[in-house]
């Protein structure tokens, strides 16, 4: 059994990604789960989800000594030249944490992505959630083993229809889903969301390079989730 750690303190992505792996005989741990903890947070200071994702990948598993897997995830607009982006968290504060509650945050950002798009048509509303996830070897001669991403594409509704549904969290209420964009993704029940969700897509696609590079076993055939954007 191959063990890796999930460069998290949540619980719920904890479960999330452990349900993805655990079948192929991945023993998925969390931060908490091992001697140390809390480990220093590095700063996320790269300009792509990508990037972000390799330092944290990097950072933990130098400080934990095992293989990491870390990600950055956000929300990309297109009439807003791919904002929110790597600050999507802190969107409202241009990137800067001013220690706001999590629904402080989530209400600020939501009302600041609402108020920049206010001019713009419901056919230029195009947006996506985006997850890239990062796998990060210890020791001296540390290295990225495997990069995927996942995306949950859609287009921000308008007031009032928007913000709509009470499952999820930050520009989930926002984000209508295709074919007939009547939904948002606060609107999906848990389940139907872990499956579509760009987190889940970037996982699977990970699972899949983790068979590749031997880590893991294989549980099913290949799945079109599971094949698309990734790479070593």
């Amino acid at each position: 059994m191959t063990t890796i750690v999930l460069a998290t303190a949540n619980a719920h992505k904890l479960l999330e990604l452990r349900a993805i792996l655990a079948p192929a005989g991945i023993r998925l741990l969390g931060l908490d789960d091992l001697p140390g903890s809390p480990f220093p947070e590095p700063a996320e200071s790269g300009n792509t989800f990508a990037q972000n994702a390799k330092i944290k990948a990097l950072a933990y598993a130098h400080a934990t000594g095992h293989n990491a897997l870390a990600d950055d995830s956000g929300l990309v607009v297109d009439a807003l030249n791919g904002a929110p982006g790597v600050i999507s968290s802190h969107y409202a504060t241009l990137g800067h944490d001013d220690g706001a509650t999590r629904q402080q945050r989530d209400e600020r950002n939501n009302a600041t992505l609402l108020e920049h798009l206010a001019n713009t048509p419901n056919e230029l509303r195009s947006a996506r959630f985006v997850c890239t996830m990062a796998l990060a070897t210890p020791g001296p001669h540390q290295q990225i083993l495997a990069t995927t991403q996942g995306e949950l594409p859609g287009r921000i509704g308008t007031p009032p229809n928007v913000p709509r549904g009470s499952h999820g969290f930050g520009y989930d209420p926002l984000l209508l889903l295709p074919p007939d964009y009547q939904r948002t993704s606060a609107q999906l029940p848990p389940s139907e969301k872990n499956r579509i969700s760009h987190r889940a897509i970037a996982a699977q696609r990970m699972l899949q390079r983790l068979i590749h590079l031997g880590l893991a076993q294989s549980t099913q055939p290949n799945t079109p989730q599971a094949q698309g954007r990734n790479n070593a």
